[in-house]
């Protein structure tokens, strides 16, 4: 009982690192927005007319790039929203943290490694390769990922 408590910990501190780096990211993109706004509106015009239009367009086209990835990562924002971080099923689908013998996932969104000593949990997103095979498996299910088998150990 202790170990399912310990993951359930695990798996509810992954999710909050999940959220945790949306949040960042949406902050930093909108810093970044807000900088080439500035930018946009400081720019003068100066007697080489065709340097200053270059340096508006480029800032334009860097302004909408912006744009498109906090489109992006709202889509993120909702699916992250539609995890369950108490999902507890037998296969592994989105919300689940899958314990293998060799690393431990939370399948969720792709947030990189969230390290909880002494573990290291890879979030990733169910689109991912490994998120696709993992999908679907229970315990005791091998797959195979970059050549190396992964045996399910545990699905909470």
């Amino acid at each position: 009982m202790k170990e399912t408590e310990s993951l359930d910990n695990l798996k509810k501190e992954a999710h909050n690192f999940c959220l945790e780096f949306v949040d960042d990211r949406s902050t930093r993109i909108q810093n970044q927005i807000k900088e080439l706004e500035s930018a946009l509106t400081s720019e003068t015009k100066s007697s080489a007319g065709d340097k200053h239009e270059t340096g508006r367009a480029m800032i334009q086209l860097e302004r909408e790039k912006l744009g498109q990835q906090l489109a992006e990562l709202e889509k993120t924002q909702q699916l992250l929203s539609k995890v369950s971080k108490d999902r507890n099923a037998p296969t592994v689908g989105l919300g689940s943290l899958v314990v293998t013998d060799a690393f431990i996932y939370y399948i969720a969104i792709s947030a990189g490694e969230f390290k909880s000593k002494p573990n290291s949990v890879y979030c990733i997103s169910a689109a991912t390769p490994i998120g696709k095979l993992a999908f679907g498996k229970a315990v005791g299910d091998v797959f195979s990922f970059n050549g190396k088998e992964l045996t399910i150990v545990s699905v909470q």
